[in-house]
């Protein structure tokens, strides 16, 4: 069956874009959408407490973006280069996205990071990046951090800043691997979610590291022949067992962001009914209507961009009409939309 790309389309003028967090976290607005009651409410995101009930299952991505955007210069000519890194392929050897990249041919040297990283610029990858290979003047990873930019997403039209290394995270942030951040967490802190779990609510974690692709709107017309980037993912056991346990009891699987959403239907066994531990597993699963979910009952999530596979997965969830009922609502109350913005609760 094919699917217009066309109907999942919507304007939003750039004052409705948010360019920085709210402070507190819990100060983002929260629009809930009741699909069987077929209602909109709209909240504070400190008020979500009230939402939830004893047995839940809240299930959250702890990924960690890193400041993947390396700026320095070429070694012979000084031209300026900018070096994304995409993930580690081993050790020394990243796969990276690389500008100008028609000017950086195989062997090209590259000085970053106030010359303490020496980079060599090699052969291209199957996604359209490079290999690069580093030789830094002590530990990569540590000048990474210190000299690296936060890899804000385009809509996002300013210059990162050094305490986007900090906001542009979830404070249950552990493990390090994203280059995009799963952004319907930020808007919890340690406080809300320790009043969350004395409500009796099981609070548990997975991982999956978004990447580049969490940024592509999809440029087929048709949905269906759409391809996503594969992205990793490793759910604990404690997880897999937890969030079992509760779709067999009928109890509640609240999902935190889509990356969260895909790792779980990814990891469903439908043969057994279980959700199987996964350890360093890739996933391309594209998620859009008229999909049956088989783990999650409820979705945080922030906005999303028009004719994303996010916004996609969200209208596979609550369906077209709901979502975009819901989106032009919050387009009316004047919302703030996408990473930075604020939140919507799909029940």
């Amino acid at each position: 069956m094919k699917i217009d790309i066309v109907d999942y389309d919507y304007k939003l003028s750039s004052d409705r874009i948010a360019l920085y967090p709210k402070s507190p976290r819990y100060s983002s607005r929260l629009l809930v959408l009741d699909r069987q009651k077929n209602y909109i409410e709209h909240r504070s995101f400190f008020e979500i407490d009230g939402y939830f009930r004893e047995g839940d299952v809240l299930v959250l991505n702890n990924s960690k973006v890193f400041p993947a955007r390396l700026i320095g210069n070429k070694k012979d000519t000084g031209g300026k280069v900018e070096i994304f890194l995409l993930r580690n392929l081993n050790g020394s050897k990243w796969e990276a996205l690389v500008r100008p990249g028609k000017r950086l041919s195989p062997g090209t040297m590259v000085e970053l990071a106030d010359k303490k990283i020496l980079a060599a610029i090699g052969e291209r990858t199957r996604v359209g990046g490079r290999v690069v290979e580093f030789f830094p003047d002590g530990d990569l990873m540590e000048l990474i951090w210190r000299y690296g930019e936060v890899p804000l997403p385009p809509y996002i039209n300013r210059k990162a800043e050094e305490k986007d290394k900090e906001t542009y995270q979830t404070v249950y942030a552990k493990n390090v691997g994203a280059v995009a951040a799963p952004t319907a967490g930020f808007h919890f802190t340690k406080e809300l979610l320790d009043k969350i779990g004395a409500l009796g609510v099981e609070i548990v974690y997975l991982t999956l590291h978004p990447g580049l692709g969490t940024f592509r709107p999809i440029t087929v017309a048709d949905v269906t022949k759409h391809k996503m980037e594969k992205e990793l993912y490793s759910i604990p056991q404690q997880t897999a067992e937890s969030v079992t346990k509760a779709k067999q009891q009928n109890r509640r699987i609240i999902a935190v962001g889509t990356t969260t959403v895909r790792a779980l239907e990814s990891s469903y066994d439908e043969r057994t009914g279980c959700l199987k531990r996964a350890d360093s597993m890739y996933t391309d699963k594209f998620i859009y209507p008229p999909y049956r979910f088989k783990v999650i009952d409820c979705l945080l999530t922030n906005f999303h961009l028009p004719k994303s596979t996010l916004l996609l997965l969200v209208s596979a969830l609550a369906g077209r009409e709901k979502i975009f009922s819901a989106y032009h609502e919050a387009i009316r109350e004047r919302y703030r939309f996408y990473s930075y913005g604020d939140v919507m609760l799909i029940l």
